[in-house]
């Protein structure tokens, strides 16, 4: 059962503990979570075209999402960045998102962020904005409409393109990002261009997977973050 945002709010946080570190003894202070695992696009380097999602028995609620986030600051993240799938595809997405807030009131939390999209907002980036939310990375893998639709499948780059309008027009701060994949590669040259001839926020090149040797093992040692796939679908 969700909960309304203030029953979320008024959830005490667990007392600090030891913090947590990673193999190579660093600190991990950056936490990703993983909202959903539903999204209204079918990248082809991400997912099937008829996707079969997880059984919403099985998934966590958005109080349970607030409680293990908690858990986390409370260990020492101070940075908190919500993923999907499309996170703001997650119904009560923003009931989690004004009650993950409240650790940013209280210094607990540097920074809550998400990556998007960019499909819903038009709807979001205002709500965002007024939650606390400074800073948006948008999947962008081209600016070619027909090429957009082949990688996307379902998506449209009109709608993409007045959400980032939309979140520039609310004050949110936006980095764009492309997949560093083969499908992707050949769009590049015109979202860089567009980055050099208007006032298009930066794209930054990511990858789809972590680089890896012939033995499988990482190639450099990773960088201190944890990502937390919640398997979760709307609820």
């Amino acid at each position: 059962m969700e909960h309304d945002t203030q029953t979320l709010l008024d959830r005490q946080v667990l007392p600090p503990r030891a913090p947590l570190v990673d193999p190579f003894a660093r600190a991990i202070t950056y936490l990703r979570v993983s909202v959903t695992d539903r999204c209204d696009f079918r990248c082809v380097y991400c997912m099937a075209e008829n996707m079969t999602f997880l059984p919403k028995v099985d998934l966590l609620s958005l109080e349970e999402l607030d409680r293990l986030c908690s858990v986390f600051i409370a260990k020492g993240v101070r940075k908190l960045r919500l993923t999907g799938g499309e996170p703001l595809v997650r119904r009560g997405i923003m009931t989690l998102v004004g009650s993950l807030a409240r650790h940013l009131k209280t210094g607990a939390l540097d920074e809550l962020t998400l990556t998007t999209n960019g499909s819903q907002l038009p709807k979001y980036a205002r709500e965002l904005v007024d939650l606390g939310v400074k800073r948006v990375n948008v999947s962008l893998d081209t600016l070619d409409p027909d090429k957009f639709r082949a990688i996307t499948r379902w998506g449209e780059l009109d709608k993409v393109l007045a959400g980032i309008d939309a979140a520039q027009a609310a004050g949110l701060n936006i980095t764009t990002s492309t997949c560093r994949s083969r499908s992707c590669a050949r769009a590049w040259p015109s979202a860089i261009r567009s980055t050099r001839s208007t006032t298009a926020p930066a794209v930054l090149p990511a990858t789809c997977a972590s680089p890896r040797l012939a033995d499988g093992s990482a190639s450099s040692p990773p960088s201190p973050t944890i990502s937390a796939k919640a398997a979760i679908a709307c609820g």
